[in-house]
C-alpha cells in the first residue's frame, strides 16, 4: 500500500511535497495508519489530537496513546492537544453530540493552521466512510451534491486516503503490525452511520462483491454530471443574477420562467443558502409582491418581476443622535459630514445644503416606517415616502436600506435620494450648512 501511495499522493496531492501538514488523529486505525504513511514519505507532518471528554478514562487513554505514537515516529514531532467540553457546547449552542464535535474539531484546525501556518489539514476519511456518506444523505433526501461524496480536497482540508477501502487500509497496518485505538461508541448502532456500517453495507458487499469499486466508478459519473450541470448554470447566471451589493442580489423572474425546468434551475441557483421549501420558491414566481420565504440565514422576497435575496440581519438597527456640534457621523451607508459654507456650491443626491436656523438639534438618522411623509424639494405640498418610492421604482430591498434625516419628527432629507423643501436655503438664509453622504 506504501507505494500505491506514493503514486496518489504524486499524483493528485504533489503539493503536499513543500507543505506543512497537520494530521488529526483520533488514535484509530484510519488516522494511525494514515500517520505511518506520511512519516514514511518523509512529509512535513505535525499531528493534532481532540480529547472531547465524552468517553471518561476512554477519552484520555486516547489522548496519551497519540501522544506515545508521536513519540515512537519521531521525539521531534509536533503533537497538539485540545481538550473540549463536548456536551456542555452541544446544550449551549442546541447541536447533536456528533455535530458538536465536529465544529469544535474543524474550528480548532482552522485556528492551528492560521496561527502556526499549516498549509493543509489531513483527516483519514476512506472508501468505505465515502460510502456511508452516500447512503445517510440518499436516505434522508439529497441533490446531487450530497451523491457525489466527500470531497478529496475541500478549501485547506484534505483527504488522502479517499480511494483506499478499510480492508486496505486494515491490511497495511496487520502487516505493519501498527496498533491503535477501538472507540467503543464505533460498536453502537444508534447512531446511523454506525448501523449502515455494521448492518447494512456488509449485506451489500456479501450480495456484489465489487460494490465498493462500482460505487466509486458511479460517483466519478455523477462528478462528470455535476460539472456539466455547473457550467450550465454560470451560464445562465449571466443572465438571471444581478448583484445588489455584497449582501444580496435580484434574479429575473422573466428569465427564470424562459428556461424548461425553473424548479431544478432554482434549486441549483439558491441551494447554498439554506433554504429546504422548493415548491413554495416555486410559487414565489407568481406570488403576489411583498411575499417571501426565509431559511435559516437567508430571505428571498418577490417584488414584482424579480426575486430579492438577501442575508437575514438580526442586529437591532437603532437611530443615531446627531449633535450640534457634530462635524462627522458614521453610518452603516458611509459617513455624514456636516460642514458650515457661505453659499450653495453644487446639487447632487448625495450632499443637501440646509437652511441651518430651520433645524432642531439634536438631529436623528433613523429606518423609514409606513406612513411618513415629506415635502419632496421642487414639488408642492407633502407626499408620503411609499408613495415617493413606488414613483421612483424603488424594490422592497431598496426601500428597506431607505436612512431618513430628521429634525423632531420631520424628514430633512431621504438620504442621498431627496431634500425636504422645509428646510432648503432661501434668500433670507443666514445661515448654511452643508451635509454630505461620503
Amino acid at each position: 500500500m506504501l507505494n500505491t501511495f506514493k503514486k496518489h499522493i504524486e499524483n493528485k496531492f504533489s503539493q503536499f511535497a513543500s507543505s506543512r501538514l497537520l494530521i488529526a488523529v483520533s488514535g484509530g486505525l484510519d488516522s494511525v495508519v494514515l500517520t505511518h504513511l506520511c512519516y514514511k514519505l518523509k512529509l512535513n507532518i505535525a499531528l493534532a489530537h481532540c480529547n472531547f471528554n465524552l468517553r471518561g478514562a476512554e477519552s484520555d487513554a486516547d489522548e496519551t496513546f497519540v501522544l506515545q505514537l508521536a513519540e515512537d515516529l519521531d521525539l521531534d514531532l509536533e503533537v497538539f492537544v485540545e481538550c473540549f467540553d463536548t456536551e456542555n457546547y452541544a446544550k449551549e449552542n442546541k447541536l447533536s453530540i456528533q455535530m458538536a464535535a465536529r465544529k469544535l474539531r474543524y474550528n480548532w484546525f482552522e485556528e492551528l493552521s492560521e496561527q502556526l501556518g499549516f498549509d493543509y489539514v489531513l483527516t483519514a476519511h476512506h472508501a468505505d466512510d465515502n460510502l456511508e456518506t452516500f447512503l445517510i444523505n440518499l436516505s434522508r433526501g439529497t441533490g446531487l451534491d450530497g451523491l457525489t461524496g466527500i470531497p478529496e480536497i475541500n478549501d485547506s482540508i484534505a483527504r488522502p486516503l479517499l480511494s483506499f477501502s478499510r480492508e486496505q487500509i486494515e491490511t497495511y497496518a496487520n502487516k505493519e503490525k501498527l496498533t491503535w485505538r477501538e472507540d467503543s461508541s464505533n460498536a453502537s448502532t444508534k447512531y446511523l452511520r454506525n448501523k449502515l456500517r455494521h448492518d447494512v453495507i456488509p449485506v451489500l458487499k456479501e450480495i456484489n462483491p465489487q460494490l465498493l469499486q462500482n460505487f466509486n466508478n458511479t460517483q466519478s459519473y455523477l462528478k462528470d454530471s455535476k460539472n456539466i450541470i455547473e457550467d450550465r448554470i454560470a451560464d445562465v447566471s449571466n443572465t438571471i443574477i444581478r448583484k445588489i451589493d455584497e449582501q444580496s442580489i435580484s434574479l429575473s423572474i422573466v428569465e427564470i420562467k424562459k428556461l424548461n425546468n425553473p424548479k431544478g434551475y432554482l434549486f441549483e441557483l439558491l441551494k447554498d443558502f439554506n433554504f429546504t421549501e422548493w415548491d413554495d420558491i416555486l410559487n414565489l414566481l407568481d406570488g403576489q409582491s411583498g411575499k417571501q420565504i426565509l431559511s435559516t440565514t437567508h430571505r428571498l422576497i418577490k417584488d414584482r418581476m424579480h426575486l430579492f435575496l438577501s442575508e437575514i440581519n438580526t442586529e437591532e438597527i437603532n437611530p443615531i443622535i446627531i449633535s450640534k456640534e457634530s462635524k462627522d457621523i458614521e453610518t452603516t451607508i458611509g459617513k455624514l459630514i456636516f460642514e458650515d459654507v457661505n453659499a450653495v456650491l453644487s446639487k447632487e443626491n448625495h450632499i443637501i445644503y440646509i437652511d441651518k436656523d430651520t433645524l432642531k438639534f439634536p438631529l436623528v438618522m433613523r429606518k423609514w416606517v409606513e406612513g411618513y411623509y415629506f415635502y419632496p424639494i421642487g414639488m408642492s405640498g407633502k407626499k408620503k415616502l411609499s408613495k415617493y418610492f413606488k414613483d421612483e421604482k424603488l424594490s422592497l430591498i431598496d426601500k428597506e436600506q431607505v436612512w431618513l434625516l430628521c429634525s423632531d419628527d420631520d424628514i430633512i432629507w431621504v438620504v442621498n435620494r431627496r431634500a425636504d423643501n422645509r428646510f432648503k436655503v432661501t434668500e433670507n438664509t443666514k445661515s448654511v450648512l452643508r451635509i454630505i453622504l461620503k
